[in-house]
């Protein structure tokens, strides 16, 4: 059979709703000759959910358990393959449950953990995979732990924790800084000792060099996989270690031009002796291990590192590490046709020699909304090349209707980042983590009409919502379904090989996929100006939504996949 006459442009991009039970089938039955060389989390699509945001089921204006698992049809039908959780266990909310208080309970804000169990029950029967956020670097200052460490130099958790005596003139033991501005260390005074806190004074680094923690944390994955749960999304996994010298990080000569989210006077150091120690490694491959001991788990490690440096957290067949070190590139690299061609060449190339798999982000909970940043012209090109370049995308919630930043006046600002670093505009996360928009009516579908939600509704929420983007062909939200369908169906975008093509312009970036001696090419138009291309096939899809000749000039900022 003729491949390219086989395939009708209509299944990709039908005007008709997409049912979860439909897409999930057709993922599963189309994903069988993969199956044998490729894991889930090496052939599917991540949804990132942040829990307080999705879905309010009790009208407290927080979002919550019952209300994930009453949209999980809805995810299902993206055609993604798992869900990651933002946290969800016991904690005061300090930094919004990445403080634990209780690592084997869930906040009651969310609900219980009867509730957590009927989520995962229905996330397996509509075949996705549940994935939870892991806080292993520090816990809550409200954990039993802590507290217990509190109590005395001679207390037995004492050593969970991360304590130095001051200088020898009574100051701070070094310069090391937050990542929320001003020093990582805070005095206990009944002692005289510092504890480090890489994040809030309330947030006490753990001891990672200590064996009974690194048990107990280990405890704390097994407890969860023996409910379900098929994988992690690991925390700030490259700060488990510090140099136990404890010397002064130098300073950092190129600051202005290396801030991360924000993060203005962390930015300001070398931060040599706080990230990617050599021992962590070690207390990584210890992980792995642990989670090896179930069938078909997984781990993805959150890591802003470089690219040599990042790879290496993948481990060897020998001793293997995390399955998916996070690669966050998209969103820190400028948004530049030939910068991006330049690192997929260099990171595909890099994955392949370390024997890793590749993975892409575009958007998270701790950087600003990818369309905010590309711009609205460019949010199908980026959503494109996120979902067909070689390797494991992941998708923050909302993105695939497009929602964009929304702007949070001072006084509803709820994100420690922002409130310690009120001189840095870009400091708040809260922008990025506004509820999802459902539908027109008051709330937005998220809440209950009257109700006020946790942090404020967009301005245009009443425009862009999954409502009405189901009803209208030529959607975001169904250019989305439509890129996940393609993936679906066509396997060279999965599990394809990746090579970049000379487009013959600066700004159309071009590659193409290829599996078993089915050839596509992906289009990309950064600019928006038209482009003649030499692309040849038939195309099965256009960010324009309609279906150009393949050799037809590829339009201002359009996207185009091409089979041939």
């Amino acid at each position: 059979m003729n491949p390219v006459s086989s395939i009708s442009y209509k299944k990709y991009f039908p005007a008709s709703q997409f049912s979860s039970e439909t897409i999930q089938s057709t993922l599963n039955l189309s994903m069988t000759s993969l199956q044998g060389e490729l894991k889930w989390w090496q052939s599917g699509i991540i949804y990132q959910i942040y829990p307080r945001s999705y879905q309010d089921s009790n009208g407290d204006g927080v979002g919550d358990l019952p209300g994930i698992t009453a949209r999980l049809p809805y995810v299902a039908s993206l055609g993604v393959q798992a869900v990651w959780l933002s946290p969800i266990f016991k904690s005061p909310m300090r930094d919004f449950g990445y403080d634990v208080a209780d690592y084997c309970d869930i906040d009651p804000v969310f609900g219980t953990l009867e509730q957590f169990d009927a989520l995962v029950a229905e996330a397996h029967r509509l075949g996705l995979k549940v994935m939870l956020d892991y806080v292993p670097n520090h816990t809550s200052s409200d954990h039993a732990w802590f507290q217990e460490a509190l109590t005395g130099k001679a207390s037995a958790k004492r050593d969970w924790y991360v304590w130095r005596d001051p200088a020898p003139d009574g100051g701070l033991p070094n310069n090391w800084k937050s990542f929320f501005g001003g020093p990582a260390w805070t005095l206990d005074e009944a002692s005289g000792q510092y504890y480090l806190h890489q994040f809030l004074p309330s947030q006490p680094d753990l001891n990672w060099r200590n064996p009974d923690v690194r048990a107990a944390m280990f405890d704390v994955l097994r407890f969860w996989m023996r409910r379900g749960v098929d994988g992690f999304r690991v925390d700030v996994i490259w700060l488990l270690a510090e140099d136990e010298r404890f010397l002064d990080e130098p300073e950092n000569p190129d600051a202005d031009r290396e801030v991360v989210g924000g993060q203005i006077e962390h930015s300001t150091l070398l931060h040599i002796y706080t990230q990617d120690q050599p021992e962590t490694h070690d207390y990584v491959r210890e992980m792995r291990r642990v989670i090896d001991e179930f069938d078909d788990r997984m781990m993805v490690g959150e890591i802003y590192l470089p690219l040599d440096k990042l790879l290496p957290y993948s481990g060897t067949p020998e001793a293997p590490m995390v399955h998916l070190p996070f690669n966050f590139h998209l969103i820190l690299l400028p948004w530049d046709a030939q910068t991006i061609r330049q690192f997929a060449d260099e990171y595909d190339a890099a994955s392949n020699a370390a024997g890793a798999w590749p993975n892409w982000v575009l958007g998270n909970h701790d950087q600003h909304r990818f369309k905010t940043r590309v711009g609205a012209a460019q949010y199908r090109v980026a959503q494109t090349l996120l979902l067909t370049l070689r390797g494991t995308p992941t998708v923050y919630y909302g993105d695939e209707i497009g929602m964009e930043n929304v702007p949070v006046p001072p006084e509803k600002m709820v994100d420690p980042s922002g409130l310690q670093q009120p001189d840095s505009p870009d400091a708040g996360r809260d922008p990025e983590r506004t509820p999802m928009q459902w539908e027109a009516a008051p709330g937005a579908g998220f809440t209950a009409a009257g109700t006020e939600p946790w942090l404020p509704l967009t301005d245009n929420f009443a425009q862009v919502n999954v409502q009405v983007q189901e009803q209208d062909s030529q959607s975001d939200l169904n250019y989305f379904r439509a890129l996940t369908r393609l993936r679906q169906e066509q396997p060279a975008l999965v599990g394809g090989s990746y090579r970049s093509l000379d487009s013959g312009h600066a700004d159309v970036f071009a590659f193409e996929r290829e599996l078993n001696g089915e050839r596509l090419t992906v289009w990309l138009n950064f600019r928006g100006e038209e482009r003649a291309v030499a692309a040849t096939g038939q195309t099965l899809l256009s960010s324009r939504g309609d279906q150009p000749a393949a050799q037809s000039p590829l339009r201002g900022h359009e996207a185009r996949v091409v089979l041939g």
